[in-house]
């Protein structure tokens, strides 16, 4: 069975805590003893799993990035598909939330993608299997952790899948800097998913096609644009502020 790695000490206390059947082995720094590392290693112990210090070169060969000192080798995460889309709006909680990614092919957005989409309650992130960006070692380490919490569901037809959300009474809101209508004019409540394109490109035709509308975040610089995960951030946030204001 291959093997992939998930390193930094949020992204694997939350392996930990979650899905500490995943881990193989736990790799940590020879030498460091600081309290953020021995609580990871005190988890590991607790849940049976191997403990293997080394160098640190080796960990930097490991994980291509920043460790923080501990690296997981782990069996991968399973692949989400439609059919884990179709399960989850069998069972959709009152008012969900999602996010699709149409074009995002940056991992480190992706993670930053998925973080965001955590904190802001978001039930799935849903992205087309072509043209978008894997969920890798990277985009696992930027996430924090929430890569264990959100489902990332890659689908082989993006407007098929915006078709069976709506058939579910999921409303859907598309991102684009032409829309008439401003994020902060538009009603954000209710059953729905946000779209994001690609930065520069946007979203696909056929994906803007299949919006029930679009808004657009008011810029008030010089800069036309901002990158992705900040307007994902700003967009699923004056959701959750609508929301609450209706508590």
């Amino acid at each position: 069975m291959s093997s992939e790695v998930v390193f930094g000490l949020h992204a694997v206390r939350t392996l930990l805590e979650r899905e500490p059947a995943r881990i193989k082995t736990l790799f940590v720094l020879q030498g460091r003893s600081d309290e953020s590392l021995q609580a990871v290693m005190a988890l590991a112990k607790a849940q049976g799993i191997s403990l293997q210090a080394c160098q640190r070169k080796r960990l930097d060969d490991m994980a291509q990035g920043v460790h923080q000192g501990v690296v997981a080798e782990c069996k991968p995460l399973p692949i989400k598909d439609e059919r884990d889309l179709a399960k989850l709006l069998s069972e959709l909680p009152d008012n969900p939330l999602f996010l699709i990614l149409d074009g995002v092919t940056d991992p480190h957005n992706l993670g930053a993608c998925l973080r965001t989409a955590e904190a802001a309650g978001v039930v799935a992130v849903i992205a087309p299997k072509d043209r978008s960006a894997p969920l890798n070692a990277t985009a696992v380490k930027v996430a924090c952790g929430a890569a264990d919490c959100v489902p990332y569901i890659q689908v082989t037809n993006l407007v098929r899948s915006l078709q069976t959300l709506q058939e579910a009474g999921v409303w859907i809101t598309g991102t684009a800097g032409e829309a008439e209508a401003s994020l902060y004019q538009a009603r954000l409540t209710g059953p729905m998913a946000l779209v994001m394109g690609a930065e520069g490109k946007g979203m696909r035709r056929l994906t803007r096609d299949h919006c029930d509308h679009l808004v657009k975040i008011p810029m008030a610089g010089q800069i036309s644009s901002l990158n992705v995960s900040v307007a994902t951030g700003v967009c699923l946030f004056e959701i959750v502020r609508q929301r609450s204001a209706q508590l």
